[in-house]
């Protein structure tokens, strides 16, 4: 249960005991009451900038100090500014920058405001800035256009800049992690679209589904070391990106040499910017659970590290048209694509036969060396096949009893495994997935959706090796 009305003093660690974390928290309701001490397997810091438990870990943020403030505030307004339901920026000549960003529903927008450089010990808070400065700073870099603001609905002021911990979490040379940050705890940057927010829930899934299968006795704790390598990678480059665009955005429209240059630096930065929000920039280095990309010509559309990228196919069970990344759900299990060859349809003869048998009953095989007794035989491993031949070619029936799997209390069967690629023109996911239409491949995907190796498939000796390399043996 949530312990409200605490506050986190500090934590230590002793791996003698079954709960290695030691965390003591003080009264925060001012009611005198002592001290009180939890015990836990594992504690994670989600406690914002000034992290006590980043503290606690002897970690600081490192880079570039606070020199300038940006007002944020969700408002409903009336203007006269023709682009206002589209996301803009605006650099006046004098008065600064301001970004939009429409807000959902159609009416409210987001501003992000340019305010004055700060002196070099000074922080926004000690400015005592008023929303109503806000207002006058906007209407100020949007003239001649007009903005009168009816109604905040939210409001703050940031100090900027670029720092990162040194690392995510507590992990010596032979202390496996216990202890994480994450999000702002261990990165900072400018507020502008979401990016504190999207790329801190990155930081969380990459961390939850590790604890999970940790936690679960699915994979080995050595797996929770890849948190910090990953994630704080994509915080540098983040923090790299952020500080650029910083730059281009803050510099005012007097001091560019070529403005047609530098308005294509800007749009080019915004879209990036849009990658790092949408967690599609990002591309994880090869570690335990990422391959190094040796087989990418197997689907070069499918980048190794990267976020798998979804397109259309048809489900052969009801012909619907679908996207093939919809079917994942946030469960916590890899996903195991099998795109057939050219000639493959789906017979005993065929490389897809020969890879759903090898996975049923070979004593080698990740789904029943790691699935644990009576759960579904998909528990852990989500095995889908598609085809290059029509839908309607394709009979459920006369495929291996792996793509037709029966699942629950009731035996019921699963007929949702299989899909054959969509006809409509430029909707093929082998031509916009640059998928090896004469061999097919296999393509395995994190339960974080992001591609963890591409191999053939008759490849069984690497996929056997590459999920022994971190998982345990169900008992």
């Amino acid at each position: 249960a949530p312990h409200y009305g605490w506050t986190f003093e500090e934590h230590t660690r002793d791996d003698d005991v079954d709960r290695p974390v030691k965390v003591r928290l003080s009264d925060a309701t001012g009611a005198g009451r002592p001290d009180r001490e939890v015990r836990c397997r594992v504690l994670v810091g989600c406690d914002g900038a000034r992290s006590a438990v980043r503290r606690s870990m002897g970690l600081g943020l490192h880079g570039d100090s606070a020199n300038k403030a940006w007002g944020v505030m969700d408002v409903l307004a009336v203007t006269d500014f023709p682009d206002v339901r589209l996301k803009s920026v605006i650099q006046s000549a004098e008065a600064g920058s301001v970004l939009i960003i429409p807000r959902e529903g159609g009416y409210l927008l987001r501003l992000y405001i340019e305010m004055d450089k700060l002196g070099p010990d000074e922080r926004a808070a000690g400015r005592d800035i008023t929303v109503e400065q806000l207002i006058a700073a906007a209407q100020r870099i949007l003239h001649p256009y007009t903005l009168d603001v009816k109604e905040v609905a939210w409001w703050s002021v940031y100090d900027i800049g670029q720092r990162v911990a040194e690392r995510f979490d507590d992990a010596g040379e032979d202390l496996e992690p216990r202890v994480f940050i994450c999000g702002d705890a261990c990165h900072t940057h400018s507020p502008k679209a979401g990016q504190g927010m999207n790329v801190s829930m990155g930081d969380g899934f990459n961390l939850g589904w590790k604890l999970a299968a940790v936690l679960k006795g699915q994979a080995e704790p050595s797996l929770l070391r890849s948190y910090s390598g990953e994630r704080q990678a994509v915080a540098e480059e983040l923090v790299a990106f952020d500080r650029s665009f910083a730059r281009i955005f803050s510099t005012p429209p007097a001091e560019v040499d070529d403005q047609d240059r530098h308005e294509t630096q800007l749009q080019r930065s915004f879209i990036q910017h849009g990658r790092f929000t949408a967690g599609t920039a990002t591309r994880y280095a090869a570690s335990a659970i990422t391959a190094a990309g040796a087989e990418q010509d197997r689907a070069t559309g499918l980048t190794v590290g990267m976020r798998f990228h979804s397109a259309p196919v048809i489900r052969v069970a009801d012909a619907k048209p679908m996207h093939l990344g919809h079917v994942a759900r946030a469960d916590g299990r890899w996903r195991l694509y099998a795109f057939a060859g050219a000639k493959d349809r789906g017979g005993p003869d065929g490389a897809i036969a020969g890879l759903c048998d090898w996975l049923s009953q070979n004593t080698h095989s990740p789904i029943l060396r790691y699935t644990l007794a009576g759960s579904d035989v998909d528990a852990l491993f989500d095995l889908r096949a598609v085809f290059q031949i029509p839908h309607r070619a394709l009979e459920l029936p006369d495929l291996p009893p792996s793509l037709r799997p029966v699942k629950g209390r009731f035996g019921l069967i699963d007929h949702e495994k299989v899909f054959a690629t969509d006809p409509r023109p430029g909707h093929d996911i082998y031509d916009l997935r640059g998928i090896d239409r004469e061999a097919g491949c296999l393509v395995i995907v994190r339960p974080d959706q992001y591609v963890a190796h591409l191999l053939p498939l008759d490849g069984k000796v690497a996929l056997a090796a590459f999920f022994d390399a971190f998982m345990v043996r169900a008992g």
